[in-house]
């Protein structure tokens, strides 16, 4: 089992972080939290690409399209096709968001680095992300505006929900060699144990 402080977290700036030109400001705020990043590339993403990690199955399409079908009625919206479609649909709007513009994928390393990251990043629907929060800071899209208009919420950042989860996702990405071992001197300061050598 690895040391707690090596655990790992995948992070995408989407394409609205990219065109509004956050990069810099949501890249910093994960590394002024202590967290050392050992892969980062801007790419163009593929579709194929995009389906893999969002990675989907019929019971995920089927109770998502529940909601959307739910969300339809509550806004008068036609509902003209079964749930199933809506709910994939759902992916299909974000892969071609996804593919719209640069992205810019990073691996983030450190002490429970996926809880870390997705406290930093804030809920999903940035209209109701909290204050302090990447989303909830940095952009104003809600689910009422983008069902109205039938595109994918723009929320600046993806992250893993767990370590799981990042491994898989850093795999669809990144190639093993394309990640950097190494030490940050602010390492000493997070995480030996009792600084020794501190005033050397």
């Amino acid at each position: 089992m690895s040391h707690p402080k090596k655990e790992r977290s995948f992070v995408i700036i989407k394409p609205d972080g990219i065109q509004r030109g956050l990069s810099g400001e949501i890249i910093s705020r994960f590394e002024r939290v202590g967290l050392k990043m050992v892969g980062m590339k801007m790419i163009m993403a593929s579709e194929d690409q995009c389906w893999k990690h969002y990675n989907k199955d019929d019971q995920w399409f089927q109770s998502k399209g529940e909601n959307a079908v739910a969300n339809r009625k509550k806004l008068g919206l036609p509902v003209e096709k079964e749930a199933i479609e809506y709910g994939r649909d759902i992916i299909g709007v974000v892969v071609k968001y996804m593919v719209a513009s640069p992205v810019i994928v990073m691996v983030f390393e450190g002490n429970e680095a996926c809880a870390v990251v997705k406290k930093l990043v804030g809920g999903t629907e940035p209209a109701t992300a909290d204050i302090g929060t990447i989303r909830g800071d940095l952009t104003i899209d809600s689910y009422q505006i983008t069902d109205v208009d039938g595109r994918a919420v723009r929320n600046l950042v993806h992250c893993s929900d767990n370590a799981e989860e990042a491994e898989y996702e850093t795999s669809i990405w990144f190639d093993t060699k394309e990640l950097i071992d190494y030490r940050l001197v602010q390492e000493a300061m997070l995480y030996d144990v009792n600084l020794d050598g501190i005033m050397e």
